[in-house]
């Protein structure tokens, strides 16, 4: 009795058929395959004859045997030196002749010669290939061939028959030999190992060392493909990706051959690049969106750290710079930006080598060399966030030209007064040029420009959005209740990538620490302090304290040595987060000093921003490392350093896939947990875990912060913009200000009267604020604050402007920084000199792995609410908040042994810097400094 084929062979069936039937490709056999050179020469050579008839006969490459050799040899060698793609792409040069053409580019709707030339390209596909010369019974299952080049190999696999791609993984790293003509580096695209529910993929087969990542769509947000009702699975791989216009963009648009070269050693090293299926698909989707809309149009992309943004963004800038909109490009031109800094040079040389005309990108530092570059029709151009404002508001009339603006981590580069500078410039308006009068219809120009530039489209990519990026940029839809929500218009998930091992779970083995203290009272009287104050600054004392620094940093050294070390290969490093530059510096010395200790082979460097008072000594990362901020980088991935002591650098945009461990000693909240652990979680070879230690927060907070992000982040609901009224009815409560003086000084300051016509509007505003009580001045200066910053957000996406709002903007900006600090009094001075230290415990809590919810997050709207009224000060006496804070933070049973060890580190502590010793040490024998040492230490015992 007949019954369905379900085996190995059924599947390659249907993938050769679907090719063959469907896709139209030619079916070769394996007979067809040259092993001398990896080629199809049959086909290459009737592409060749079909394609370029008079190149051919001119150059006399298939005359005889001879030359036909030399002509494929040179082949062979150019594929092997460039790799296939590029050879596909750019063709081959032969002896004096023109370049032999091997590839015909998809062509566009209206070109019809170029349709005509396309349908030349022989797209082939050869089942059960034999590749080897030495054994001849070994063969690959499918492998396909453009113009007799080949391109990918498949390995196929049948859950049915209990075998999957992780056999088929196992077959390459161990049957298919890397040294292999067919199978070395660069000579295919790529390497697919293929069953009927997963797809993995290689780009470069070295043995067991050969990296395969999953290309699946995803299912559920996390990895895996969704049920297909018509086949298989994978069915995508070959009657999406595999068919003839799909598999030519990836290869003229997305894959290709990068090479790094270590600017000091000169050694290159190459990179053999094939698209994820989520960056793909993110891609096209964005363009084919971009293309069906006019200009003006805004996305927000929500991919997860170590998703390959940067590729996405490249190729995603020189596909929208080759965009046509009938005869002319739909863009001028496309302007990439970063707010970290060592992105802009990673970015600059990925789209360079992406690109095949690498004038078409540069980078501009200030507003002369942007200008120079829009003006010679630069197409993509490159800069910081930092430098953006700034540079757009020095160029000139823009607004008959269109542009892309792709943003790189969309935090901060498109809120507040800087988008409405960013939106100003690129709409062209010149808002320098105001007449004396018609001050309304400037006024009211000027709030239009606030608005999202009309003659750009914006392309915001982050991993963690905030609720300003989502409602800026993110695509709105409305629920049946009415409610207006906003989410990211393409998701790759960060369960997605940590479940296709694209990153690593860093909320793995989470190993908290509780610190425990205990003070004590050092005089008789007991005075009274503000108890909130209180606790703070005795929190930060104790945290401060030598003992303290020194037995975290005894774990630290401890757990890098017996657990770190030797991860990756021996390659691991560790980062320490502290609170403080201070802290961090206190850190860097007692690290080495244990490091030195130990007789370790490692280093320590530390890395913080400007210069500091240390002790009495200025101090910067250079004095302390004795080498250049610029080398820290370089030099923390090589040689023994190892462990990167930071004080609010490199927690974001640092990657480093060596970085294993991460020491926390500063407390984190919301996307400054996620940003700061995330620098863990990139993939590198022999790197299978990562390692937290956290002295500070809690693993539930953590738990809340990374969930917010784990799957999609939506907006809950959209920022009512009459939140602006309420703020304004509660300003013009405290009548600080009349409206007759917001009218007058709008007309001074945009008719450009000199300052000091303004200032004393201001100060006459401040004077009647210095006469509310408390209470009165921090609503109100809340208030003040929380309009201009309502504002700056709402006036670029609101859909109409408001002259009266731009008015009371330009006053209230202005006035806010005229108001005087509002600090409540310092209720704790004498307080750290009543109290000394007494003990102090640091406890290992249970390793845990934190778990996060299968579902999609919801956050809340930009808050509108100003601060709030003083609070009354909670006088108590000493002894009363000692008792608390021992309660809150030294609420165990300490035993002698905890007393016993703090007595003996200050008697230590107390001797080593007693002058009588030190200079008995110095200038006596030793059994006189003996005796004076003794003297001194029974001393201190009757102290302690």
């Amino acid at each position: 009795m007949q019954h369905t084929s379900m085996n190995e062979k059924s599947l390659e069936d249907l993938i050769v058929n679907h090719l063959v039937k469907v896709n139209g490709f030619e079916l070769g056999q394996s007979e067809d395959y040259n092993k001398d050179y990896a080629l199809d020469t049959g086909r290459l050579e009737a592409f060749l004859r079909d394609t370029q008839p008079d190149l051919v006969r001119t150059s006399r490459i298939f005359d005889n045997e001879t030359n036909r050799r030399k002509f494929l040899e040179r082949v062979r060698k150019e594929i092997t030196e460039r790799g296939v793609v590029d050879v596909i792409r750019k063709g081959v040069k032969h002896l004096g002749n023109d370049t032999f053409v091997l590839y015909y580019p998809f062509p566009s709707e209206l070109a019809e010669v170029g349709k005509r030339l396309y349908a030349l390209n022989k797209f082939t596909v050869i089942r059960q290939l034999h590749y080897s010369k030495e054994n001849a019974k070994l063969s690959v299952d499918v492998a396909i061939f453009i113009n007799g080049l080949p391109v990918i190999t498949m390995e196929l696999k049948n859950s049915l028959t209990v075998q999957t791609t992780a056999d088929a993984v196992r077959q390459y790293r161990t049957d298919r030999d890397a040294k292999d003509l067919l199978f070395m580096p660069k000579r295919c695209a790529v390497h697919f190992a293929v069953d009927d529910v997963d797809v993995q993929m290689c780009t470069k087969l070295c043995g067991l060392d050969s990296w395969f990542l999953p290309f699946n769509k995803g299912f559920n947000d996390g990895a895996g493909n969704p049920v297909n009702e018509n086949g298989e699975r994978t069915a995508y791989l070959w009657e999406d990706i595999l068919n003839k216009p799909r598999l030519s963009d990836i290869l003229e648009h997305y894959a290709q051959v990068t090479v790094e070269t270590d600017p000091e050693t000169k050694k290159k090293t190459e990179k053999i690049i094939w698209p994820r299926y989520h960056q793909l698909e993110c891609v096209r989707a964005l363009l084919a969106d971009t293309a069906s809309k006019p200009v003006g149009a805004r996305y927000l992309i929500q991919h997860s750290a170590g998703s390959g943004k940067s590729n996405s963004i490249t190729w995603l800038a020189y596909q929208l710079v080759e965009m046509m909109e009938g005869n002319h490009s739909k863009f001028d031109s496309i302007i990439l930006v970063t707010d970290r800094v060592n992105l802009d040079k990673q970015l600059r040389d990925n789209v360079r080598s992406f690109t095949r005309n690498e004038n078409i990108v540069d980078w501009a530092s200030d507003s002369n060399s942007l200008k120079n570059l829009l003006e010679s029709g630069k197409k993509i151009i490159l800069t910081t966030v930092h430098k953006f404002s700034f540079i757009l508001s020095q160029v000139g009339d823009l607004s008959k030209k269109h542009f892309a603006v792709i943003i790189d981590e969309a935090h901060s580069s498109q809120s507040g007064r800087m988008a409405g500078n960013t939106n100003q410039v690129l709409s062209g308006e010149d808002y320098d040029e105001y007449e004396e009068k018609g001050i309304n219809k400037e006024i009211k120009k000027y709030a239009e420009r606030r608005k999202m530039a009309p003659n750009a489209n914006f392309y915001a990519f982050t991993a963690t959005p905030k609720n300003k990026t989502l409602e800026t940029f993110g695509v709105p839809f409305t629920k049946p209740d009415g409610e207006v929500r906003h989410l990211p218009f393409h998701v790759y998930s960060m369960k997605q990538a940590i479940e296709e091992k694209f990153i690593l779970d860093v909320l793995k083995g989470y190993t908290p620490y509780q610190s425990y203290y205990r003070i004590r009272k050092t005089i008789e009287d007991d005075p009274m302090f503000e108890r909130t104050q209180a606790m703070k600054k005795l929190r930060y004392f104790v945290e401060s304290q030598p003992e303290t620094v020194a037995e975290k940093a005894k774990v630290i050294v401890e757990h890098f040595h017996t657990v770190v070390a030797h991860k990756i290969g021996g390659e691991a490093r560790a980062m320490v987060v502290s609170a403080s530059i201070a802290r961090a510096v206190d850190y860097y010395h007692e690290i080495k000093k244990l490091l030195k200790e130990r007789n370790s082979p490692y280093e320590a460097i530390v890395a913080f921003t400007g210069e500091y008072d240390y002790h009495g000594v200025t101090v910067t990362e250079s004095s302390l490392n004795q080498f250049p901020s610029s080398q820290i980088e370089k030099k923390i991935k090589s040689g023994n350093y190892r462990i990167l002591v930071v004080a609010d650098k490199f927690q974001t945009g640092y990657d480093e896939p060596l970085l294993h461990t991460m020491y926390v000693d500063k407390a984190l909240h919301g996307v400054r947990t996620v940003q700061t652990l995330s620098r863990l979680n990139r993939t590198a070879p022999k790197k299978n875990d990562t390692c937290v230690l956290d002295f500070v927060n809690d693993p539930d907070d953590i738990q809340h912060d990374f969930q917010d992000f784990y799957k999609t982040t939506i907006l809950s609901q959209e920022t009512d913009p009459n939140k602006l009224n309420d703020l304004l009815a509660t300003i013009e409560g405290y009548e600080i200000y009349t409206t007759a003086e917001v009218e007058l000084l709008n007309v001074k300051f945009w008719s450009k009267a000199p300052r000091e016509e303004i200032d004393p509007i201001l100060d006459t505003c401040v004077d009647r604020f210095n006469q509310l009580d408390d209470d009165s001045k921090v609503d109100c200066k809340s208030s003040i604050k929380a309009f201009v910053r309502t504002y700056e957000f709402l006036s670029t996406i609101m859909p109409t402007s408001s002259v009266e709002w731009e008015k009371k903007q330009t006053f209230l900006s202005l006035l806010v920084h005229k108001l005087p600090r509002l600090t409540m009094e310092d209720l704790t001075k004498g307080l750290l000199e009543a109290v000394d230290f007494d003990r102090y415990r640091l406890e290992k809590q249970e390793e845990r792995d934190i778990i996060l919810q299968n579902e999609d997050a919801e956050i809340p709207p930009v808050p509108t609410s100003a601060g709030g009224a003083a609070s009354e000060p909670d006088m108590q006496t000493l002894t009363t908040i000692a008792d608390e804070f021992n309660e809150l933070f030294g609420n165990i049973d300490w035993t002698d042994e905890d007393a016993v060890r703090h007595q003996i580190d200050m008697l230590i502590d107390n001797v080593s810097k007693s002058e009588t010793v030190r200079n008995s040490v110095i200038n006596n024998d030793e059994e006189t400094s003996t005796q004076d040492t003794s003297e001194e230490v029974q001393r201190n015992v009757n102290v302690v």
